[in-house]
């Protein structure tokens, strides 16, 4: 659970979306197999949201990219959440969207 709640770190420090994520399943990767997926899905969501963040950002100058990195923060939200609430039940969340960077 700790693996997805430590992607809010990003709306407090740059780039804490992927290095919580990332610190987490790094240092208890190799404890739990339940970590690892975790950590992973977690780790790949963050990455896919900031790429597509990226790349929605030259889209600011038609106006086109500012609802869209709306929707992206507001999925990123619910889903982080969601994520979080299965984890502690024993679920696994599959996220929406994302590119599976770490397999």
């Amino acid at each position: 659970m700790l693996c997805h709640l430590s992607a809010f770190a990003g709306f407090f420090f740059p780039f804490g979306g992927v290095l919580g994520p990332l610190i987490c399943w790094l240092s208890r990767k190799d404890d739990s197999s339940w970590v690892n997926i975790n950590g992973r899905n977690s780790l790949n969501f963050e990455l896919s949201v900031l790429l597509y963040m990226v790349l929605a950002a030259p889209l600011c100058i038609i106006i086109v990219g500012f609802p869209i990195i709306f929707a992206l923060g507001t999925l990123k939200v619910i889903c982080i959440i969601i994520a979080s609430i299965k984890a502690s039940k024993g679920e696994l969340f599959r996220y929406p969207l994302v590119i599976p960077f770490i397999q």
